[in-house]
């Protein structure tokens, strides 16, 4: 049986179709951007994480599929879009010929990335977790009315800077963040990120690693 490649699946126009029309839908909702900007952003992070942990080949590559998909199912609802998207890329990867054992991890790592419902289940998941929620920058916020941001505007755009730094001799994953302080307090970025940080770290763990969070210079995790 030939292996569905990331390839195969970043250049399928059906799923295409369907991350558009996700990030159509989220952008209704004003909704920071899930577009293939943060998809293909996703899966370069979780990739790298298991590269540098010394994953198979085949293990980034099933990273890097499951990024470009987890979030299709917002394109059904906001709520309870992972377990939407898990059932959904379940039909599309049984009739695009994936085998059954990978179709499961996939799914499975889907199916378990959202921080209201998820965790940390195989490798794939534990790196989708961490490159989907490391995903914080300016550029996906939409609003360009800064006198109608709410706390999520803020927070996104008062980030000037982003990076993960991965060690693989000390087997560190480390976000490090650049905030504007006037646009968006620390205190903020906390009380709408405390959760996602601590899924990262659960993550990390579940890879044998230690998540970091560095903030203007600062490690605060």
């Amino acid at each position: 049986m030939t292996k569905l490649t990331y390839e195969d699946i970043k250049n399928n126009e059906e799923i295409k179709t369907y991350i558009r029309s996700a990030d159509q839908l989220l952008e209704t909702l004003g909704i920071t951007r899930h577009d293939f900007g943060h998809v293909i952003k996703v899966g370069e992070t979780a990739s790298r994480i298991l590269l540098a942990f010394g994953y198979t080949e085949r293990e980034i590559e099933l990273a890097k599929i499951a990024a470009h998909i987890h979030d299709i199912g917002n394109m059904v609802n906001r709520e309870e879009h992972a377990q939407t998207g898990a059932a959904l890329c379940f039909n599309i990867l049984t009739r695009l010929g994936m085998e059954p054992k990978e179709i499961a991890l996939v799914v499975s790592a889907i199916g378990n990335h959202d921080e209201g419902t998820g965790s940390a289940v195989n490798s794939i998941s534990a790196a989708l977790i961490l490159g989907d929620k490391c995903d914080v920058r300016r550029s996906r916020v939409r609003n360009i009315d800064f006198s109608t941001f709410d706390i999520h505007d803020r927070v996104n755009y008062a980030v000037e800077h982003s990076e993960v730094h991965i060690n693989k001799d000390n087997r560190s994953i480390l976000l490090d963040l650049t905030i504007d302080t006037s646009i968006s307090s620390l205190m903020d970025y906390f009380e709408i990120f405390l959760t996602r940080m601590v899924m990262c770290r659960k993550a990390a763990d579940f890879l044998e690693a230690r998540f970091e969070l560095v903030m203007n210079g600062t490690k605060v995790l």
